[in-house]
């Protein structure tokens, strides 16, 4: 029997009650755990169990800090705690331990949150889906028989089931964004230079990819990135500062109408499921029913050069990850040591030149000027979150046929070959035609939420997404207040785990 109606409360609403000595710091960490082992066996959620930290930690806490002894699970690539490990979902870091505090987790910590955990995800981060080989897939709390979305899938499904009220996520292509819309959640994907990055590296996936949370509600998303963003001497990149905080514009009513442009249409020319089209469809005629004007009007941009060049920067971001394996293997990474996909990813990421990489992170800054330009008319714009629904687990995996040519292609080591048979084409159809709407705010480093205001009829959440201009974060967390207030907000508490 639980102490007090622990999933009842967000992670600021645990935090009120322990600072009011209404529960009790070490009951708050009971009942996290104890939800943890009640779900996480069908789920699998949390792959490393900190709950020896978690206890030890609540000693050191400031009490006056916005998330006191509140639980919080960190994602398992990138937020390092010094002396535990961390795998990035790769059977060749399993025996990794780091060393210092990524500057993520130091910030974290100061709000008061202990961790008790870290969650699941796709090897290196690289899918939209959590399914790794090393520690297999995570479920939708909606449908165990679906998944959760990636690469935040893990701390995703942790949210939904009600292990804790916040989850650590990072997003360099959807991931955050991906998860929430999935999983009924907020996820709102910073600005690029928004939060921290260090201290080892100034700058994650080319600044494509930064760190943030997943949580049930809009507040405890904004309270934890006023809490995060500030200077960072290592960050290659800064946004520019918001001077007021998140958490009190989330709360406080819009003072004009919004101008949101909306669109339908996959940026890449594939199909769009009716169901996203549908949650679209209908946030846009909420938005119209609370006074904004909202038109349709696709982005200026060319969504094939954007994904082309999103590719170029995955594709070299893998070569370099598998070549720094080489400082923790001690010797040069093989193709047995990571997923056959992430072998063949990094193949077509050594044969790429230097020329085509440069001319890639051109194509990032020209859209970011004309988006820029867009938003002199319009506040935001409107896109699916996906294109389509969560998939069925394993119904991503290549089939045998193409097993065969990825590990062909990847021991013979053909990447010139196969980048010159056009497959990079194919790859760039394939991987993104069920995501094709959030890479654009990660290559422009414009802030862009999920929002979960629809469910299918078969009771799957379909999230959509709002982007704003950089540095735009107060316009998403206000329109997002509003939107939380509305009938048409999804309560992550019907789903069949939550109430369990």
């Amino acid at each position: 029997m639980e102490v007090f109606p622990y999933k009842e409360y967000d992670g600021l609403g645990l935090a009120e009650l322990i600072k009011s000595k209404q529960v009790k710091p070490i009951e708050v960490l009971q009942e996290a755990i104890k939800q943890i082992e009640k779900q996480n066996p069908s789920l699998n959620a949390v792959i490393n169990k900190m709950y020896d930290h978690a206890e030890n930690s609540l000693g050191s806490i400031n009490y006056d800090s916005p998330f006191a002894a509140v639980p919080m699970l960190l994602k398992d690539i990138t937020q390092e705690i010094a002396g535990e490990k961390i795998t990035s979902g790769s059977k060749s870091l399993q025996g990794y331990t780091a060393k210092d505090d990524s500057a993520y987790v130091a910030k974290a910590r100061e709000t008061g949150v202990v961790f008790v955990g870290q969650t699941n995800v796709p090897e290196f981060a690289l899918m939209g889906t959590t399914e790794p080989a090393f520690y297999g897939p995570t479920r939708n709390p909606w449908n165990m028989n679906h998944t959760p979305g990636g690469s935040s899938g893990g701390s995703a499904a942790a949210v939904a089931s009600g292990m804790v009220p916040i989850a650590g996520a990072n997003d360099g292509g959807g991931s955050i964004r991906i998860p929430a819309a999935y999983c009924g959640l907020f996820g709102i994907k910073p600005s690029r230079g928004r939060t921290p990055a260090g201290p080892i590296f100034g700058r994650h996936w080319q600044g494509a990819s930064v760190d943030h949370v997943l949580t049930r509600t809009v507040r405890d998303s904004a309270a934890m990135l006023d809490e995060l963003h500030g200077y960072e001497k290592a960050a290659a990149f800064h946004a520019r500062s918001f001077e007021g905080t998140y958490l009190k514009i989330c709360q406080a009513p819009l003072e004009r109408k919004l101008k949101i442009a909306y669109t339908i249409a996959s940026p890449i020319g594939t199909k769009v499921d009716a169901e996203c089209k549908l949650a679209v469809n209908k946030a846009a005629a909420l938005l119209e029913s609370l006074g904004h004007f909202v038109e349709e009007k696709e982005a200026p941009v060319d969504g094939s050069k954007i994904a082309k060049s999103y590719l170029t920067m995955y594709f070299g971001e893998v070569a370099a990850t598998l070549a720094s394996l080489e400082s923790v293997l001690g010797r040069k990474a093989k193709m047995t040591d990571v997923e056959p996909t992430t072998w063949l990813l990094g193949l077509l990421g050594k044969v790429s030149s230097a020329e085509e990489f440069v001319l890639a992170i051109r194509e990032w800054d020209k859209a970011a000027i004309a988006m820029e330009a867009f938003h002199e008319t319009y506040d935001l714009y409107l896109t699916p979150a996906t294109a389509c629904p969560p998939a069925i687990i394993g119904e991503l995996e290549p089939s045998s046929s193409e097993k065969f040519l990825i590990k062909t292609v990847g021991s013979l080591g053909l990447g010139s070959l196969l980048k010159k048979s056009g497959i990079i084409d194919q790859i760039a159809e394939n991987s993104l035609k069920r995501t094709p709407f959030t890479q654009l705010a990660n290559l422009t480093g414009q802030p862009a939420m999920s929002v979960p205001l629809h469910l299918t009829p078969d009771g799957l959440p379909i999230g959509v997404q709002l982007i704003a201009g950089r540095g735009g974060e107060d316009l998403l967390f206000q329109l997002a207040g509003q939107l939380e207030q509305t009938e048409s907000w999804l309560d992550v508490k019907e789903n069949p785990l939550f109430s369990r």
